[in-house]
């Protein structure tokens, strides 16, 4: 195996919206709390290192972010959904009780499931940026609102919370932007409707209730957000919210976002037909937060994808594992691909979208690809297209989260 050392680059925000601070109806931790892996001071970022996280029926296993040597291997549920946690060192592991905090360790203590648990009805999206993570339980509509940090810090204990109830229950996400505004999706158990944006006190600044079936949000350069509709997009920019259609109507669907804060240009998964078969899909959305404008792209030929597929990277680019089994390069600014990186053998869309299939994440310059054809994973630089590492695992990679 090749083990060259992986570079890294600034950090960009994948798929999340922005969090700083609430001033709402809040309360004490809202989950489980007991002893936590380590009572010592938080490790550094370097001690720390990139760790790499993939769920398996059953478990998870955790691997050294720059060799792909399996460091830790624990027990879960059968499915598990993966989100980072935003502090370089854990993971929010969605399970039947709510959100599991999985330690991914670091060179001196070993990954371990904690018993520290959120406690969520169908526990749902992660959101973390500037500091907060927001974890959101579609069962109530509750948002669990706490400081990055503080898994770090809390020495084993849960770390206080602020609560944001919901009204109706769906499935949904909400994000708190830097000023302390808290915006949040709509809905109730017979669909999605749209957005509103409360300032700290809790009155209603700004809604949209023109987004059918929203789902995903970012936040872009400026803090600039987005939600995707079943129709387009919401822009949420200085106090106001903007539809942006969709080139097909009645129905072009953006449901996963992928942002960066350096850039206004977003990228999102887009789907064109409500009644197509299997889940790959063969275009991408582009939105630009600043002209308010929504555009389509087709894939490369014989170049398919799934939501597990996309990421942003170096230079503020699109990196979308595709199909044919390459990566292939979006670069926004032209709204055109621009190049591909062979990495895994071509490969066919799951059956069901829980069903293990190649996946994406972005850490720095390296791009991790899982793929379960063969249990394997690889490192790609992505700023020269070289497969720098690969691995073969001891189980078939589903999910996948990196620390950092």
């Amino acid at each position: 195996m090749h083990t060259s050392p992986l570079r890294r680059a600034g950090m960009l925000v994948l798929a999340v919206g922005a969090t700083v601070g609430l001033a709402a109806c809040s309360g004490q931790g809202s989950g489980t709390a007991a002893p936590g892996p380590a009572d010592s001071a938080p490790a550094s970022m370097d001690e720390t290192g990139t760790r790499v996280a993939l769920s398996y029926p059953g478990g998870i296993v955790v691997l050294d972010g720059e060799t792909l040597d399996v460091v830790g291997d624990v027990d879960s549920e059968e499915f598990t959904r993966l989100n980072s946690a935003g502090d370089g060192r854990h993971i929010m592991v969605t399970t039947s009780e709510g959100f599991q905090v999985l330690d991914a360790g670091t060179t001196s203590d070993e990954p371990v499931l904690t018993d520290l648990v959120f406690e969520a009805d169908k526990a749902g999206h992660v959101v973390t940026h500037g500091g907060k993570t927001v974890l959101y339980a579609d069962g109530t509509s509750d948002s669990t609102i706490f400081d990055t940090d503080a898994l770090l810090t809390s020495h084993g204990d849960m770390p206080e919370t602020e609560v944001v109830p919901g009204v109706e229950a769906h499935h949904g996400v909400s994000i708190v932007l830097e000023d302390g505004s808290f915006v949040t999706t709509v809905g109730n158990a017979d669909g999605r409707t749209g957005i509103v944006v409360r300032d700290p006190s809790g009155e209603t600044i700004a809604e949209n209730a023109d987004c059918l079936g929203v789902h995903g949000e970012g936040a872009a350069q400026d803090e600039v957000v987005v939600f995707g509709c079943d129709d387009g997009a919401l822009i949420f920019d200085d106090g106001e919210i903007t539809k942006v259609d969709a080139e097909d109507q009645p129905y072009g669907r953006m449901g996963n976002i992928f942002v960066s804060e350096t850039s206004p240009l977003v990228l999102g998964d887009y789907k064109d037909d409500r009644d197509a078969e299997g889940y790959l899909l063969h275009s991408v959305a582009l939105i630009d937060t600043a002209a308010k404008t929504h555009t389509v792209v087709d894939m490369p030929e014989g170049a398919e994808y799934t939501f597990r597929d996309l990421a942003r990277g170096p230079e503020d680019l699109g990196y979308i594992i595709a199909s044919d089994g390459a990566i292939h390069v979006f670069d926004l600014e032209q709204g055109a691909f621009t190049d591909a990186f062979p990495v895994i053998d071509a490969w066919e869309g799951p059956a069901d979208w829980q069903d293990a299939h190649p996946a994406i994440k972005v850490s720095g310059d390296i791009a991790y690809v899982t793929e379960p054809g063969k249990n394997m994973i690889h490192a790609v630089d992505l700023t020269t297209g070289e497969t720098v590492v690969s691995a073969t695992l001891p189980v078939t990679p589903n999910e996948m989260a990196v620390t950092h």
